[in-house]
């Protein structure tokens, strides 16, 4: 895993295995408040062939002037411990809210990208005492809407035992395959594409037994319907959207909002960015999380408010 400048690494142990995560290190985090006095931000990022942390590595520091900041690789990438196996839903549905549990022992706000997003919304239903709020881009199963991801050509192929492996380390995890899909997956303007991002996702996706969590992404194992949950989500919630973004546009992502105007209080879209403006434009992606936050502060003020004033009545 390329090193995150201006980080400390920890790690924390799971039933599935080793989880790193990175948090702003010292002198970026003021010395006025103490870390544990702080509400808990987790940004967590997406999936595709060497994703990590790093997604989130150009803008998670800006927070931690009011934030306790984490930033952790989940399990099957990064630097975090890596199956034999392949990967189910369920993997990420039981992982995810166990780090966060043992992160805080307070409702924790995530920022969360794509599938992961989508994950979130799910596990925020099941389990909706861990969230305060949460900010999601540009988030999808890949088969919403009724829409069967496993039928598209490219999962069909890579469905295909023993192919499959060989186009992982044969086209997927080299830096052509790598900057193929950052250009084709990620980003609206190709020229936003520095080397130290090829670096850090090359790095990423040539991690030992790195191929069975991208295989299970690509082929389509992980990949689920949102709309069939997001009307169930009750925690504030606020999307953002990547103008450009492939084959989840914001045409989506209305549809996805409609169906819940009582949890999702706002929805953006970022202009001239892809699937990760956290990448493309950090410091435009950046000012729209923070007024995300300041908005469903205020959301959960007047809620609670609302829910003293029904008590006391």
């Amino acid at each position: 895993m390329l090193k995150i400048p201006y980080v400390d690494r920890q790690s924390e142990m799971t039933r599935l295995g080793r989880m790193v995560y990175y948090m702003p290190a010292l002198p970026e985090y003021p010395v006025n408040r103490h870390l544990d006095e702080r509400e808990t931000l987790i940004f967590l990022h997406g999936f595709g062939g060497g994703s990590s942390a790093y997604e989130w590595s150009k803008v998670f520091p800006a927070f931690a002037a009011d934030y306790r900041v984490v930033a952790p690789d989940l399990i099957g990438w990064g630097a975090s411990d890596h199956l034999n196996r392949n990967y189910t839903i369920d993997d990420y549905l039981t992982s995810i809210p166990e780090f966060i549990r043992k992160l805080s022992d307070r409702p924790v706000t995530v920022v969360a990208s794509a599938l992961t997003a989508a994950f979130v919304v799910r596990i925020a239903i099941a389990s909706p005492e861990l969230f305060k709020s949460l900010v999601l881009m540009t988030p999808s199963g890949l088969s919403d809407f009724g829409e069967d991801y496993t039928r598209s050509p490219f999962a069909q192929i890579v469905s295909t035992p023993l192919l499959d492996k060989l186009l992982y380390s044969g086209a997927i995890a080299t830096r052509f395959g790598i900057q193929s899909f950052l250009q084709n997956r990620q980003f609206a303007d190709t020229s936003r594409i520095s080397e130290d991002i090829v670096d850090a996702y090359l790095q990423s996706a040539q991690q030992p037994n790195a191929e069975y969590t991208a295989l299970s992404f690509v082929r389509g194992d992980l990949c689920f319907d949102l709309a069939d949950y997001i009307g169930h989500l009750s925690v504030p919630t606020a999307l953002l959207w990547g103008e450009k973004a492939e084959f989840t546009g914001p045409t989506l992502g209305r549809r996805l909002a409609k169906k819940n105007p009582d949890a999702i209080k706002l929805f953006e879209v970022i202009k001239s960015t892809g699937l990760t403006p956290q990448l493309e434009l950090p410091a435009v992606t950046i000012g729209m999380i923070q007024t995300c936050l300041k908005v469903l502060e205020t959301t959960t003020n007047d809620q609670t408010l609302s829910e003293e004033t029904q008590t006391v009545s």
